[in-house]
């Protein structure tokens, strides 16, 4: 059963619980337009080591008075949401996620089944860690092996996680060690007194790190828009190129600046949010206010 709580955090905001098929709650908000209707909706999260406290309201804000619902959540093990250890990303688990919302989302009388978009930064993070490996060398790859393949066998034998920072200086060893990296911490650190730790459980990078979805990309038959940053040290720009390319509706857009430019503070989020409107309201069929 979804729990509500009516004491909203922010205007137009509710906290939800969302039960999962492991018995382990999601925390989401869900924004929702004013209006008797069925709205379209946009279901978001995060990237990797982030939690939707660190910068996603303001994007989920903007689509809510654009006239969309958007449900913004954490996965299992995040943030607000239930699941233990702390802090291990799995890609099959945030997949599985991502599809829990959506569904949840598709039953609610307000939101219409037939327009919910699924938003994702960094490509909700997957494949995060492979780029920061390809950017690293040879011998500080082989450490974040190494230690990823300790913590999951200590895992086995009940051992608590072996933790990596999310974001660190060049040169220290952390999922993510460009000069990007601390300047994105700092805008996804919560503003509120939302807790948050910057750090990784060791043995999420063998969760994903042999994922391609570049391969699927032709099967992609939905609209699917893709932003790119033009100076981006923390992710691979050549995959998420080739998947607008190859994708029969696929749409590209290259934003201004870095990595975490994107967000609000960042020199591209307002150009950022405008293409991404442009695209929800086209593909809704929606006016644009």
């Amino acid at each position: 059963m979804t729990k509500l709580n009516d004491n909203a955090a922010a205007p137009g905001r509710t906290t939800v619980r969302i039960p999962t098929a492991s018995g382990e709650e999601l925390e989401a908000w869900l924004y929702r337009p004013v209006g008797d209707e069925s709205f379209p909706a946009v279901v978001m999260a995060h990237g990797i080591g982030a939690i939707k406290a660190g910068g996603l309201a303001p994007f989920a804000e903007r689509f809510c008075r654009e006239g969309f619902a958007a449900v913004v959540f954490d996965y299992r093990q995040w943030g607000g949401s239930a699941g233990l250890p702390r802090e291990e990303l799995s890609f099959r688990r945030q997949r599985e996620d991502y599809g829990t919302v959506i569904g949840w989302a598709a039953a609610q009388p307000s939101i219409d089944p037939r327009r919910i978009f699924a938003w994702g930064t960094s490509f909700a993070g997957m494949y995060t860690i492979l780029a920061a490996a390809k950017m690293l060398p040879p011998a500080r790859s082989l450490r974040l092996l190494a230690l990823a393949v300790q913590d999951r066998l200590g895992s086995l034998i009940g051992r608590p996680p072996l933790y990596l920072p999310g974001a660190g200086a060049p040169g220290e060893l952390a999922v993510g060690s460009t000069p990007e990296a601390l300047h994105g911490q700092e805008l996804m650190t919560p503003k509120d007194s939302t807790e948050w730790h910057n750090r990784v459980a060791a043995r999420s990078l063998l969760s994903f790190s042999w994922r391609r979805p570049v391969r699927r990309a032709a099967s992609i038959r939905c609209p699917i828009l893709l932003i790119v940053a033009e100076c981006d040290t923390m992710a691979p720009t050549g995959p998420a190129l080739r998947v607008a390319e190859t994708a029969p509706r696929g749409e590209l857009y290259r934003s201004h600046g870095g990595h975490y430019d994107v967000y609000e503070g960042g020199k591209s989020f307002e150009d950022v949010l405008r293409v991404e409107l442009e695209f929800l309201h086209r593909h809704a069929t929606t006016p644009a206010p």
